[in-house]
This record gives structure tokens, sequence and C-alpha cells, in this order.
């Protein structure tokens, strides 16, 4: 018999320090280390044979995603930037420890020409795709618009929102009936920030573009979903994504009293790309510790 944990103290509410990273941010230098599931997660071959690409997967939320995959059987190709390589390396280790083929592919998701290559990579590397994660993001808090200059403006809809648009237009030569996409939107895109407006009206872009393209896609044979994560603990945070007074009390505003770790999204996009999820599309699964995003 599996024990029964109670969800509001699986993870202790975090002592976090203050602390700034440079943009995007370093798991190795989060304080405390976030959780990826490098213990806890275990595999069941719930992916077994499939090929998965999966954006900033480096750190946070995708290295978390990239465990799973892997030790659900799926081979994993990767994308990360050059100021990432050191966490880079980590993920890279553990997806071959769980045995599975891994492709790091180093680049920046505001260019479209890197956007398409990475895919065609992907695909020849692996020997198919049939499992896209848009999840690579870009936050930084600016408390006043006035302040939001154009640069950060055009950035933060380029990674989050156009990037995602060149790479599911690069894939759809691979993905084959039964192939899935994931996108990652936020808690943001239903209760947004007062100073996180590009991000979230991003992240609500993003929402919108699983539903569009979920109904575009299915006379395919393609699923499209996304999940929306609350407060996750991930590089983002300290690296200007949080006021330093909201971050040294980071998650404590949602139900559960804490912040969620990134183990605790890998289910939800093990289960949308498995076949269990095959009824399952135009979907977006909340994952944010009891707070809304209805």
């Amino acid at each position: 018999m599996t024990k029964l944990i109670d969800p509001t103290t699986k993870y202790p509410v975090m002592d976090i320090p203050e602390q700034r990273q440079s943009e995007p941010g370093l798991d190795n230098e989060l304080k405390p280390k976030a959780d990826h599931g490098e213990q806890s997660y275990q595999g069941n071959g719930r992916l077994a044979g499939r090929k998965a690409l999966i954006t900033g997967a480096d750190s946070g939320i995708g290295r978390a995603v990239a465990i799973a995959y892997a030790r659900e059987g799926a081979d994993v190709a990767f994308t990360y930037l050059p100021s990432e390589q050191d966490d880079a390396k980590d993920t890279l280790r553990l997806i071959k420890e769980a045995g599975q083929v891994a492709v790091p592919i180093m680049g920046d998701l505001t260019s479209e020409v890197f956007c398409r290559e990475l895919v065609e990579q992907a695909a020849d590397t692996l020997g198919g795709l049939d499992i896209v994660i848009n999840n690579a993001g870009k936050q930084v808090h600016i408390d006043d618009i006035s302040e939001l200059e154009t640069k950060q403006l055009v950035d933060t809809f380029t990674v989050n929102v156009f990037a995602m648009f060149w790479i599911v237009k690069a894939a759809m030569k691979y993905l084959k009936p039964g192939s899935s996409i994931i996108n990652t939107t936020s808690i943001q895109a239903y209760s947004p920030s007062a100073g996180l407006l590009d991000y979230a009206a991003t992240k609500g872009a993003i929402a919108n573009f699983t539903k569009g393209l979920a109904s575009q896609l299915i006379e395919k044979g393609i699923r499209v979903n996304a999940v929306a994560p609350g407060p996750i603990w991930t590089p983002l945070q300290p690296s200007y994504g949080q006021p330093m007074e909201k971050l040294v009390k980071f998650g404590r505003e949602s139900p559960m009293g804490r912040a969620g770790q990134p183990a605790e999204l890998a289910g939800a996009y093990v289960f949308l790309a498995s076949e269990e999820a095959s009824y399952v599309t135009g979907e977006i699964i909340a994952v944010t510790g009891g707070m809304p995003i209805s």
C-alpha cells in the first residue's frame, strides 16, 4: 500500500534567503535547491519508445519533465542557453542514467532560424519526433508599466509565444497521428500579478494558442494540451522574476501555504503525452497548489 502523504507538508515551507542571479538563473546557484524528482520519480514504461523535444530543460520544470520522460522510456532532446551549460550537463547526465538517448541543443529561442534548426536536429538525432514540450520561458518583474522597456516586452513575447509558433511549424513535418504537443502556460494567465504584465500576457496567449491549435490539429490525430503551473520554485524566481519582498515568502500565498517543486508537475506532462490521455485535447491542467484558473 502506498503511504498517504499530506500535500501541504509533503515539502516544507522554504526558508528562502535573499538572493539574486543574473537572468535566466541557474539551478546550481538556487537556494534552497529545487526537487526535480531526481530521487523520487519512478517510471513505468508509459512513454517507451517515444521521442521528445523539451525546450528549457536545463533546470526547473523542464528538467523535471526530462527526468520523468527518460524514466518512462522516452529519448529526449532539450534546449538550453549558453549561460546554462552547467545545469544542462546535469540534465544530460540524468537522462543518460535512465538509459535513454539525450540530445542537448544549445541556442537562443529568440531566433526563428534556431527554432527551425533545433527541431530538425532533434528529429534527425532521435530518429523522429512525437512529443513537443514548449516549456522555456522568460519572466522579469517590473513594478511600473512606464519602466517596461520595449526590448524586454519583445524578448518576452518572442521566447514565450513566437518560439512556440516557430517550433510547432517546424515540427509538423515530423509529427504523426498519436503525437502530442504540450505547452507550459501559468496561473498568471488567469490571475496576473501587477508586476508581471508582459509575462502574464504571454501566458494568456499560450492558453489561447493551445486551445486553438488543438482544434486545428486534432483532424491530423495530434493532441495539444497545456499545463498551468502556480508558484513553482525555479531559477526564474531569483533571476528578477520576483521582487525581493515576495521572493523570500515565495509560494506562501497558495492555499497549500507553500511553493510547489518542479517534481510535482512531471506527472501532468507524462499523463498528457501518454496513451492514458488519448481522449484529452485542448485541455489545461492546473498544478497550482489550489489556486483556481477559472
